[in-house]
């Protein structure tokens, strides 16, 4: 290895990736899958890229994406957010017919 360390979560691990990036700056990249988002005051801590994608149907987890996107833009934070119109939360849980959206 490169000594470098970085996180993927779905879900409950998503928001727990966005924590770690705010509580542990040497992460070395974080990807968050429909993951709730840390204070928007607490995103100046996050040092780590960030690669975040949202299910478009997903309402209580979205509500809090322009106000993270703005302090992540404030703290000149490296992220790409992607929002996939039409697929509800955990499309990418391929254990869950009702859910999971390969596309």
């Amino acid at each position: 290895g490169n000594g470098k360390v970085g996180a993927v979560g779905f879900c409950w691990g998503g928001g727990a990736v966005n924590q770690l990036a705010v509580h542990a700056p040497d992460l070395g990249a974080g990807v968050a899958y429909y993951g709730m988002q840390p204070k928007a005051e607490d995103a100046a801590k996050i040092k780590a890229p960030l690669l975040l994608h949202y299910a478009g149907l997903d309402s209580r987890t979205n509500a809090g994406i322009d106000a993270y996107k703005k302090a992540l833009d404030a703290a000149h934070v490296e992220y790409k957010v992607y929002v996939y119109e039409g697929a509800n939360h955990a499309f990418n849980n391929d254990t869950s017919a009702a859910r999971y959206d390969k596309k």
